[in-house]
């Protein structure tokens, strides 16, 4: 499986309790209970995502979930885990992940007056704004969205319209 079907939602943050259950904070945009969710993928290894079988999960706020794995049944386990970054399938992100959240972006092309400039490959989530990473003609570049450059986005065509400052590309070339 490509690392392209994986998607980043987030990291764990903390044991709870003493039977292994794991804060995990994500940004999906809104409270989830995982529903129809069989697995997560855990980054123990850089670049290794390994299953992990949800055996149950609720929502604890708008960007946590308490996270009960099936092989992790300590506390300790549990603090084994800590810190480390949370993936899951494309096709599960896609139904999880909130229509607003910033991070439903990811696949999105980004238009800029009729030309496709990339394909949104990270969310970036700052106090102000949220940046977009795209391959511009080969190179990584970043894509603020904030009120002056966000035009509109089209959920249906899958596309972010924005209106760049002038120049703001050229630093790529």
């Amino acid at each position: 499986m490509a690392t392209d079907s994986y998607i980043h939602i987030g990291k764990i943050v903390a044991p709870f309790g003493v039977s292994g259950q794991l804060i995990l904070q994500h940004v999906l945009g809104k409270k989830t209970q995982f529903p129809n969710i069989a697995v997560v993928f855990i980054e123990e290894v850089k670049g290794s995502y390994l299953p992990y079988f949800l055996e149950k999960a609720q929502a604890k706020s708008h960007d946590e979930s308490i996270l009960q794995l099936e092989t992790i049944i300590t506390r300790e386990a549990a603090q084994r885990l800590c810190t480390r970054p949370v993936w899951l399938l494309e096709a599960d992100f896609r139904k999880l992940a909130g229509k607003t959240a910033p991070i439903s972006l990811l696949g999105y092309s980004v238009i800029q007056e009729g030309e496709n400039l990339g394909e949104v490959k990270e969310v970036i989530e700052q106090p102000h704004q949220v940046l977009l990473t795209i391959l511009w003609q080969g190179k990584e570049a970043y894509i603020p969205l904030h009120a002056e450059t966000l035009q509109a986005i089209d959920h249906t065509r899958r596309e972010v319209k924005v209106v760049l400052p002038d120049g703001l590309l050229d630093i790529y070339r």
